[in-house]
C-alpha cells in the first residue's frame, strides 16, 4: 500500500487547519459583534460552501486560477504562483471549502460569551487586544478545539474540490480520497478498502475526540 496519498492528505488537512485558525478566529469575532447588512452578506458568502456542490466551487476556482484567465495569469507572471494542478492550489481551495466549518463554531462561541466579561476587563485597564487574547480566547478554548478538529476532518475527506483544482498528480495532488477513486476505477478494491479504512479510522477518532471534549465543555459556564 502506497502511504503517500495518506501523508499528503494529512499534510493538507494540517496546513489548512492551521491557516484557518489564524484567519477564522478574527473573522468569527467580527461576525459575532453587532449585526449589520454587510456582516450578513459576508456570512452568507462564507456559508456558501456548505450548500454548494463541491464540483461547482472547484469548477469556478479552476476557471479563476487558470493561466488563461486574467487572475491566474497575473499570479503566475508576478508572483510565480500556479494554483491549478498544484499543492498550493489544493491548500487555497481547502481554505475556502472548509472555512464555514471553522467559522460557525467560533462565531457561536463568541456570541454566547457574556459582554460583562469584556467590560470587566476594560474597567481593569486592559486593552481590547489584551482582553481578546487573555480573556475571551481562553473562555472559548473548547470551541476552538472543536472548530479545529472538524476543519481537519472535513479537509481530510475532500474529493470534488480537490479533483477539480488539483487533478491527480502522484506526490503532488493525489490525496487519499483521489487514491480511493483511482483504485475503484481500476477495480483494485483491496487498495480502495485500505485507503478507505484508514480515512474512516482517522475521522472516527477525530469525531470521537470532539464528542468527549464537548461533554467536558458542558461543565464550563461559557461554552
Amino acid at each position: 500500500m502506497d502511504l503517500e496519498p495518506i501523508w499528503l492528505s494529512l499534510k493538507l488537512a494540517a496546513l489548512t487547519t492551521f491557516l484557518l485558525l489564524l484567519i477564522g478566529i478574527p473573522i468569527a469575532y467580527w461576525l459575532s459583534r453587532k449585526q449589520s447588512l454587510f456582516r450578513i452578506i459576508v456570512e452568507a458568502f462564507i456559508t456558501m460552501p456548505l450548500v454548494l456542490p463541491p464540483s461547482v466551487l472547484g469548477f469556478y476556482l479552476l476557471l479563476a486560477f487558470s493561466p488563461n484567465n486574467a487572475l491566474g495569469k497575473w499570479l503566475q507572471e508576478y508572483l510565480s504562483l500556479q494554483l491549478v494542478f498544484s499543492f498550493e492550489g489544493l491548500v487555497f481551495a481547502s481554505l475556502i471549502y472548509s472555512l464555514p466549518f471553522m467559522i460557525s463554531p467560533l462565531r457561536s462561541a463568541f456570541a454566547q460569551l457574556p459582554r460583562s466579561i469584556a467590560e470587566a476587563s476594560y474597567t481593569m485597564g486592559k486593552s481590547r487586544l489584551q482582553t481578546f487574547f487573555y480573556i475571551l480566547l481562553p473562555n472559548i478554548k473548547y470551541s476552538i478545539f472543536t472548530a479545529a478538529v472538524l476543519t481537519f476532518a472535513h479537509t481530510l475527506g475532500e474529493f470534488g474540490v480537490v479533483l477539480m483544482i488539483g487533478g491527480n498528480i502522484p506526490g503532488v495532488t493525489k490525496v487519499a480520497s483521489i487514491a480511493i477513486y483511482d483504485s475503484v476505477e481500476t477495480m483494485d478494491y483491496a487498495s480502495a478498502n485500505d485507503y478507505a479504512f484508514l480515512l474512516f479510522a482517522i475521522t472516527f477518532t477525530i469525531v470521537l475526540a470532539v464528542f468527549v471534549l464537548n461533554r467536558k465543555a458542558i461543565k464550563s459556564p461559557f461554552e
